[in-house]
């Protein structure tokens, strides 16, 4: 292994037993440095102190009070600052707000919040990250990271919803902010891919198993049924996938459900 470790960052990590953290221990393992951006650094810090103890300091926090430009801006500088030998080669953009009610019950705050969450801070993410991105010649196998030889500055990658892309009760505005997000990572595929920068979107379509949905549908046989909801684990390797993914043939966008979801 290189002494240049490239350098993963996530934003969204949950209470950790989700997407953004399966993919952060994915990405250690791999060879990369994690950048771990989310609010609640209770949840940030033992996913961070779980990778330190796994593979030496190969993580660290960057705790959030919210999602704004601003402090997205500030953690980027922090970071940078922590590694500043350590190239940024992968992001993930996994934070969100979903809101599900009946349109007229929806607040201007949920509204706010939901755009404020799945486009505002998109944007502040995407831009802080591509300006990273264009500083960089091509990623080579030397660095030690998954990319290898595949041809590219960098891949960003956004955690989107099958509200992404059709609408239906309930989803308003969660629907509108997602419809959003999509059209956003769609431009700047076309836009920064002559730069030889990746940038996918992810559709998930269906329900992931984490603690909160275990809670919530308190199902033992949906959570045994590993063909009924998507494991976290599994989406990480897809992004992997993505990641790894040669420069003459990229995807911009996947979608991924389980086996037994209704499409």
């Amino acid at each position: 292994m290189s002494s240049v470790r490239p350098l993963f960052v996530v934003a969204g990590i949950g209470n950790g037993t989700g997407t953004g953290a399966a993919t952060a221990r994915l990405f250690a393992k791999s060879g990369y440095r994690v950048a771990l951006i989310s609010r609640g650094p209770e949840h940030l810090n033992k996913l961070a102190a779980e990778l330190n103890q796994a593979g030496g300091e190969v993580a660290a926090t960057f705790p959030l009070k919210d999602y704004t430009p601003a402090s997205i801006k500030s953690a980027f500088a922090s970071l940078k600052s922590h590694w500043p030998s350590s190239p940024l080669r992968v992001a993930l953009f996994n934070a969100g707000y979903g809101i599900w009610k009946p349109f007229l019950d929806i607040t201007e705050d949920e509204v706010r919040e939901s755009i404020d969450t799945n486009i505002v801070a998109a944007f502040a993410f995407a831009r802080a990250v591509l300006l990273e991105f264009t500083k960089l010649e091509l990623e080579t196998a030397s660095e030690g990271g998954a990319a290898g030889d595949a041809r590219k500055r960098g891949t960003l990658i956004f955690t989107g919803a099958t509200a992404a892309i059709r609408g239906n009760t309930l989803t308003s505005a969660f629907a509108a902010s997602k419809f959003g997000i999509r059209a956003l990572s769609q431009s700047l595929a076309k836009e920064f891919g002559k730069q030889n920068i990746h940038v996918a979107h992810s559709i998930i379509d269906g329900n992931i198993l984490t603690d909160r949905s275990k809670s919530h549908r308190n199902d033992a046989s949906w959570e045994a049924n590993q063909d009924a909801r998507l494991d976290p684990d599994a989406i990480a390797k897809s992004y992997l996938h993505l990641v790894k993914q040669d420069s003459s043939a990229w995807t911009w966008e996947i979608d991924l459900r389980p086996a037994h979801e209704k499409w």
